[in-house]
């Protein structure tokens, strides 16, 4: 295999790993920020002090803030916030011709369609592959050991990405089920959310526990209405992502929860961190989503009301306690 030239569109923590980690294999890599300033910052002290302090960027690597620049590129790498992701495509629509990873996980407000939904409106025919898991960026930028999974209808492209991509400290899978890996990826954030909330109100690692559990089965009976396969929820992007971002310290939609179930508002807490907090937008989504595929989803039900309802944790807490009694 030779090194390839990678074009990582975003500049947050996740886009930044991932291009410290293709540089240190070898490969050209090109990072294209939407905000000018950020961009020059990043190239002249070369690090992303903003979304991923700490972690050196290697000179090798080019840091752009026009479209153009990535135009010969032989992957796109997609990894900006979801809800951004249309305006971001506009932008690039008739430069990306090569295959398209996409590392975004959200459901986007105003059409609840998933990230690969939106990149084929834009570029139909184009290659296109999804990549979520468990994969904290601060822990894969110090290299511990992760493991994620590659969906991907195309088994060659799928298993070029897994070659192009793994490393001695970050091991891809293959799927084939994009609509489950996407989903897994997106709806663990709401229940990340929950699990948060439950630790700012004070409860243990028996409501942590249930949260998960339950949480797990609302995720992949939405994305078996939606067309997924049932078992991918058991896999790296459905149980392991939502193991890893309702227990992380790192998780910015854990500690999102944390913070609303200490009692504090919405802006307030949102207003104290400059990245994307994905579940509170996707919690949006999914509501919807359920009541469109008229699918029972009482945590996501709950977390919406809290966030955009303004419903007190507490009560949200007794109501999905008190429900009818049912078999599990």
């Amino acid at each position: 295999m030779g090194f390839s030239r990678i074009a990582i569109i975003g500049d947050g923590g996740w886009g930044t790993t991932m291009a410290v980690a293709l540089a240190k294999k070898g490969h050209s890599v090109t990072i294209w920020s939407a905000f000018s300033e950020h961009a020059r910052e990043i190239d002249r002290i070369r690090e992303n002090k903003r979304f991923l302090p700490g972690i050196k960027i290697p000179d090798a690597i080019k840091i752009k803030d026009d479209p153009r620049d990535l135009s010969r590129s032989d992957f796109h790498v997609l990894m900006v916030p979801c809800q951004y992701l249309r305006d971001t495509l506009k932008q690039f629509s008739g430069i990306i011709k090569g295959p398209v990873i996409s590392g975004i996980k959200g459901i986007e407000n105003s059409s609840l369609k998933r990230p690969s939904e939106m990149i084929r409106e834009v570029f139909p025919d184009i290659p296109l592959t999804v990549l979520s898991g468990p994969t904290i960026a601060y822990e894969v930028a110090r290299g511990v050991p992760t493991a994620a999974v590659v969906g991907s209808k195309d088994d060659k492209l799928a298993r070029n990405i897994q070659e192009v991509f793994s490393t001695d400290r970050f091991r891809l899978y293959l799927s084939e089920d994009i609509v489950g890996v996407e989903m897994g990826g997106a709806l663990k954030n709401i229940i990340a959310i929950a699990a948060g909330i439950s630790d700012g109100m004070g409860f243990g690692a028996n409501t942590k526990a249930a949260l998960l559990t339950r949480g797990l089965v609302e995720i992949a009976r939405l994305g078996v209405a939606m067309g997924a396969r049932k078992e991918t929820f058991n896999g790296l992007s459905g149980v392991g992502d939502l193991a890893t971002t309702c227990m992380s310290s790192h998780s910015r939609n854990r500690w999102f929860g944390e913070e609303i179930g200490k009692g504090k508002l919405l802006q307030d807490v949102l207003g104290k961190t400059e990245m994307v907090v994905e579940g509170v937008a996707t919690a949006k989504s999914a509501y919807n989503l359920a009541q469109k595929y008229k699918v029972d989803m009482p945590i996501t039900a709950e977390i919406y009301k809290v966030l955009y309802e303004h419903k007190d944790p507490k009560i949200a807490v007794r109501e999905l306690m008190t429900r009818t009694p049912k078999k599990e």
